[in-house]
């Protein structure tokens, strides 16, 4: 079974390189992300996508599946959501 983190790295990857980086700059941008805290543009800016897995697990932790699938569908991804649809219960959502 895939862990959260492999399943949002697996997620970054599908993106095309534009995509991925309209997906960092919603991270930076406090007003969109609706309530949940920013990642600082410095961190994000030459971030690879394993660099960014780890930035959002640093900041978001719990909360790294609600605040990937509010990005993705700002950034019109809804497809990519599916990565996420089978976690519901608490314990699946260790990011180890």
């Amino acid at each position: 079974m895939m862990t959260v983190t492999e399943r949002l790295l697996q997620t970054l990857e599908d993106l095309r390189e534009e995509d991925f980086n309209k997906f960092k700059w919603y991270l930076w941008h406090k007003e969109a992300l609706e309530g949940f805290q920013e990642i600082q543009k410095s961190r994000l800016e030459k971030a690879t996508r394993l660099d960014t897995v780890d930035l959002m697990v640093q900041t978001h932790c719990i909360n790294i599946v609600n605040v990937a699938k509010l990005v993705l569908v700002k950034i019109n991804q809804n497809n990519l959501l599916e990565n996420f649809s089978d976690i519901s219960e608490p314990s699946e959502l260790s990011v180890s």
